[in-house]
C-alpha cells in the first residue's frame, strides 16, 4: 500500500483541494437559491407507476399549497364554463367571467406524451372501469387488463371524457401525484376535486388544452 507523505508541499496541495470542493459547495447552493428565488424548479424525476388496488376515498383534496382548489385572477377570451388547461403550469381553469376562473392542482402527462388541442366533453362517468391501453401495458406489463371502478381503481372517481380520443380528466388513487408530469396523457385530480369539477361541468363543455402560460 502506498503511504501519504507529509511536507509543506502536499500539505499546500491538499488545502488547494479543499477550497475547489468548498468553491464547488458554494456555488451550487447559490446556484440552488436562486432558482428557488426565481421561481423554477428542477426538471422532474418523479417516477411513479400507476397502482392498482391503492384506496383513495372520494374525500381526499389537496388541502392547500398553489395546488389546492382556488378562485383565482385568470385573464380569457374564453365563455364562462369553459375548461382550460395550462400543461406546463399543472392547473385546470374553469372560466368564470369578469377575469376569474376556478383553478384545480392536476397531474399531466410525462414527456412524450403531452399534448395540446381542442375538444369537448363527451362522456362522463362516476367510479369509471379502467381499461389500460396497449401501449401502457407494453411499458408495465404487470397492469391487469380491465379492472372494475372503486376507490382502488387509478381512474378514481370520477371521469371526464375528452371528444373522440383515448385521453380524460379523471380521478386518482395516489394524490400525491397531483402537480407531477407522470400520467400517459390524461389529466388527474385528486378525488374531492375531480367530484367537484364533475358536477360543474356538463356534457358537451369546450375544454382548451395548452402547454404555454396563461394569457
Amino acid at each position: 500500500m502506498r503511504h501519504l507523505r507529509t511536507n509543506q508541499h502536499g500539505t499546500s496541495a491538499a488545502r488547494q483541494a479543499l477550497v475547489i470542493v468548498a468553491g464547488l459547495i458554494l456555488t451550487t447552493g447559490l446556484a440552488d437559491r436562486a432558482a428557488a428565488q426565481s421561481g423554477t424548479k428542477p426538471p422532474e424525476t418523479l417516477e411513479i407507476g400507476d397502482e392498482p388496488g391503492r384506496i383513495s376515498t372520494e374525500e381526499v383534496v389537496i388541502p392547500d399549497g398553489p395546488f389546492a382548489r382556488q378562485m383565482v385572477f385568470f385573464r380569457s377570451s374564453e365563455a364562462p364554463g369553459t375548461v382550460v388547461i395550462h400543461t406546463s403550469e399543472r392547473f385546470l381553469y374553469v372560466v368564470q367571467g369578469n377575469n376569474r376562473a376556478l383553478r384545480y392542482g392536476i397531474g399531466v402527462g410525462r414527456e412524450g406524451f403531452q399534448w395540446s388541442g381542442l375538444v369537448q366533453v363527451s362522456r362522463k362517468a362516476e367510479w369509471p372501469d379502467w381499461r389500460p391501453p396497449p401501449e401502457m401495458i407494453a411499458r408495465q406489463p404487470y397492469l391487469p387488463r380491465f379492472m372494475a371502478g372503486g376507490p382502488g381503481n387509478p381512474m378514481g372517481a370520477r371521469a371526464l371524457y375528452l371528444g373522440s380520443t383515448v385521453f380524460r380528466i379523471h380521478g386518482t388513487n395516489q394524490p400525491e401525484t397531483i402537480g407531477h408530469a407522470i400520467s400517459s396523457g390524461c389529466f388527474r385530480l385528486a378525488n374531492g376535486d375531480v367530484i367537484d369539477l364533475y358536477a360543474r361541468v356538463p356534457l358537451g363543455t369546450k375544454v382548451v388544452v395548452r402547454h404555454g402560460a396563461s394569457l
